[in-house]
């Protein structure tokens, strides 16, 4: 492995552990220096929106509000360099909890594998793609579906 892809690879891996802290801590500015400003985000098969990185962004605070808290941990990515764009495959174990309008708590859990395309840019790589599949959730409370990407316009 060159002292280029040794670099790549943990660059990618800083990348992803900066994506887990924004959604984590509420940064959603943060995530201007994850994701490509004309990224596409697609969450929907785990019940979520899709849509453009900026809509997105603008989503997120409204449907994550219900939740009063929730840990992104990834781990084991396969990851496919070629140049300066690659592509990933990283799992994520997401324990979440959610508040019901009573303000009841209810822990719960949700694996997916985070699909991505990623590219190089003068600031450093940065998310182009990505795409949530689900594997599994487990104990997931009765809960309105998330808004849609209008309801963040």
């Amino acid at each position: 492995m060159s002292l280029q892809e040794m670099s790549d690879r943990l660059e990618i891996q800083d990348l992803f552990a900066r994506y887990s802290f924004a959604i984590d801590e509420r940064d959603w500015d943060a995530l201007d220096r994850v994701f490509t400003p004309d990224a596409r985000i697609d969450y929907s098969e785990t019940g979520g929106a899709r849509g453009s990185f900026p809509a997105i962004k603008a989503w997120l605070p409204i449907a994550l509000e219900r939740f009063a808290m929730f840990q992104h941990m990834v781990a084991t990515t396969r990851l496919d360099l070629t140049g300066d764009t690659a592509t990933s495959r990283t799992i994520l174990f997401n324990p979440m909890v959610h508040r019901d309008a009573a303000g009841a708590e209810q822990v719960f859990f949700i694996g997916l594998w985070y699909r991505d395309r990623l590219v190089r840019t003068g600031e450093g790589w940065r998310i182009a793609e990505r795409y949530e599949e689900k594997a599994y959730s487990h104990n997931v409370p009765q809960m309105d579906p998330a808004p849609d990407l209008k309801g963040a316009a």
